[in-house]
């Protein structure tokens, strides 16, 4: 196999890359190189795929049989569409790393992927769509369902899309499963969003990265939800966050209603908390069908916590800021009950 990963320098873009080289693929990556170093190994092109002299510079790299694309969360579909357009000719399959947010219920109803997309062109520019009043859709969504159909518009059956819920795991850039490993080692009293039993759905980026190595050599068509089929239920998670790090930590689960009244921010100040209904309802059977295989969660929380003890250094990005409850709060919070 000869692919191209567009990005291919940190998390999900370098455990493909990583897991691509370990088959014994040729592998170009393309990217600014601005984000992370290039993996050993692979033939490197540097360029911004906004820019139409860069894309035209990187297709004379090719042919590939698959293009997987793992940098156009922030891009706008019609720069995604510029991208498909000016590649079509030198490879064969494109898989465009997508998210559940595309889906039209989401985060408010269970989904599969029969369940209805956000309506967006696949030419339209960084304004179109909204985030509305209770904070779905989003326009994110709808600027990612663009890209979808930028790459189906292009592709056709050959354009395969893989939408994520969370992604942990060594290299995690957002920083909800480091902000629990500390928070855990920190120990004392620690606030915790009951019920205890609610279930999550997180998947490991190298579970996901081999899936969309199999997809990319593989016949797979349409869309894939990849979320972790059995997942863990909020109580585990915690416990293992206490044993991995040796944290004297113990939760004290508190209701929604109360995390509420503090003005505890659902998503980010407490991560992977959030009530709405389908959050965590999302299927994963098609992907499964296909090949999907998912470790066990603690796996996962056991492994970045040993790349982030060993100090781990995550791609700098303006969201890591954003997790995490303040000690102050959750002092408060805890005074309350």
């Amino acid at each position: 196999m000869r692919i191209l990963v567009i990005g291919g320098t940190w998390f999900l873009g370098k455990a493909i890359t990583e897991s691509a080289l370990l088959r014994g693929w040729d592998v170009t990556t393309f990217n600014r190189g601005r984000s992370g170093r290039d993996v050993p190994g692979i033939v490197p092109v540097h360029g911004d795929r906004t820019v139409w002299e860069d894309l035209q510079k990187l297709a004379q790299q090719g042919p590939w049989d698959a293009v997987i694309d793992t940098s156009s969360s922030e891009l706008a579909p019609r720069d995604v569409l510029l991208a498909t357009t000016t590649l079509q000719n030198r490879v064969r399959r494109w898989v465009h790393i997508s998210t559940v947010s595309v889906y039209d219920g989401w985060p408010h109803e269970p989904l599969t992927e029969d369940s209805p997309l956000l309506q967006c062109p696949a030419d339209a520019d960084e304004s179109f769509g909204h985030t509305g009043e209770c904070g779905s859709p989003t326009k994110y969504g709808f600027q990612k369902a663009g890209g979808e159909r930028a790459v189906a518009e292009v592709f056709g059956d050959e354009g395969v899309f893989l939408r994520p819920g969370v992604i942990l795991g060594p290299g995690e850039y957002v920083g909800r499963l480091p902000w629990w490993l500390e928070r855990a080692k920190r120990g004392g009293r620690i606030v915790a969003p009951a019920p205890g039993e609610q279930r999550i759905q997180p998947v490991d980026v190298r579970d996901v990265a081999v899936f969309a190595l199999h997809l990319a050599a593989g016949s797979g068509r349409g869309g894939f939800n990849v979320t972790h089929p059995e997942g863990i239920s909020f109580r585990d998670f915690l416990a293992e966050c206490l044993q991995v790090t040796g944290g004297e930590g113990v939760p004290v689960w508190v209701d929604p209603t109360v995390l509420a009244r503090h003005d505890v921010k659902q998503w980010t100040e407490l991560p992977l908390w959030r009530t709405h209904a389908g959050v965590w309802a999302v299927s994963a059977e098609r992907a499964v069908e296909a090949g999907l295989r998912c470790r066990p969660i603690a796996d996962t929380i056991r492994d970045t916590w040993q790349w982030w003890a060993q100090d781990g250094r995550p791609v700098d990005h303006p969201r890591w800021a954003e997790h995490g409850i303040a000690a102050e709060k959750e002092a408060r919070i805890l005074a309350s009950l």
